[in-house]
């Protein structure tokens, strides 16, 4: 499956009890940035992904870039730069 997002958002790979995602999450709905929530522990595959785009971690926020660049744990100003770049 893929989850490259469309130009201008970002895929956010999260779980319900990461206060890192729920503070970046409040922080792009803030600045206006538009993003796809995806839960590792309930879409089959997905944090097996995570873990290959984080040398074998499952550390969430994951953040998937249109450009197919990833960042962990970004925040609300890298992912802001990163889309305008």
């Amino acid at each position: 499956m893929d989850f490259t997002p469309e130009s201008g958002t970002i895929t956010m790979f999260s779980t319900t009890w990461c206060g890192y995602c729920n503070r970046l999450k409040k922080q792009l709905d803030a600045q206006g940035i538009g993003y796809t929530e995806i839960n590792i522990e309930e879409v089959e595959g997905t944090a097996d992904l995570v873990e290959q785009l984080n040398g074998g971690n499952r550390t969430v926020p994951t953040v998937l870039f249109p450009d197919g660049t990833a960042a962990t744990n970004p925040s609300a100003a890298e992912v802001k730069n990163r889309l305008a770049a």
